[in-house]
């Protein structure tokens, strides 16, 4: 796109691209979202998984992308008893980028608390720092743009970090929820990275993963920190360097001079 410096310097910048973006489940619309036209499939995957519409993607019959004139439809069919589920609930989920909770029926769904996660492993203070380094490294277009969000997927060990990236901090984990699942990857095995604060509907959502650790450069809000240790998740905020703040669940780390019984 065209830019103007203040030095009155003509020029072009890449800025990052959102559309509306529909959830369209056995012919009705669910949910609008403001997303990253990317990953799609991961999005309507993650999405269905995070917000308990299905509990396994096998749930899903067919998954088709559509763009239109308007924005682009993700038009998914459910098998029958996940089909009856949802129209069990009468949930009408409409959110714009930032907003993951608008619409949303009651005062009690938006304090869900989701079954408590099954720790696989534990982390130590240097590997805190290396995920968060490594997914800096990883965010192709927030290095183009410097607008987009990104969740990764930290595994101790690994070599390589699942990153999915969204101006939608929201999206962008359920992006990431979407691509573990299609790789058949337990979130127990790993630990959620995050670029943005944490607030409640991610560590909803990293609990809906089945993840034990949520590790975010920024702060949690107060709620998110409740959540959080309801559902068994280590989450550290505050992350920069070497540097971090654990707030719920500090047995999730092991230090140096521990053993680390867990293995991954």
């Amino acid at each position: 796109m065209p830019k103007l410096t203040s030095s009155c310097m003509r020029g072009e910048r890449v800025v990052a691209e959102e559309c509306p973006v529909a959830l369209v489940y056995d012919g009705t619309t669910v949910a609008v979202l403001m997303a990253t036209p990317a990953d799609l499939t991961d999005l309507a995957l993650g999405f269905s998984l995070t917000e308990g519409i299905i509990q396994d993607i096998g749930e899903i019959e067919e998954l088709t992308v559509v763009p239109g004139p308007d924005g682009i439809e993700l038009r998914i069919w459910l098998r029958p008893k996940a089909g009856r589920r949802l129209k069990e609930r009468q949930r009408q989920l409409v959110g714009p980028t930032g907003c993951g909770l608008c619409g949303i029926e009651s005062l009690r769904e938006a304090r869900r608390i989701v079954r408590p996660v099954v720790r696989q492993i534990r982390l130590r203070p240097g590997e805190i720092g290396a995920a968060v380094d490594t997914m800096a490294a990883s965010q192709a277009l927030n290095q183009q743009t410097r607008a987009t969000h990104a969740a990764g997927f930290f595994v101790p060990g690994g070599s390589n970090m699942t990153v999915r990236e969204d101006v939608g901090r929201h999206n962008a984990l359920d992006k990431l929820a979407g691509a573990l699942a299609m790789e058949g990857t337990p979130g127990r095995t790993g630990a959620i990275i995050l670029t943005s604060r944490v607030s409640v509907e991610l560590a909803q959502k990293t609990a809906a993963i089945g993840a034990g650790f949520i590790v975010a450069i920024s702060a949690p809000t107060a709620l998110a920190i409740r959540t959080a240790d309801a559902s068994g998740i280590t989450l550290i905020g505050i992350a920069r360097g070497g540097e971090f703040e654990v707030f719920s669940h500090p047995i999730g780390l092991v230090f140096d001079d521990e053993p680390n019984p867990m293995p991954p």
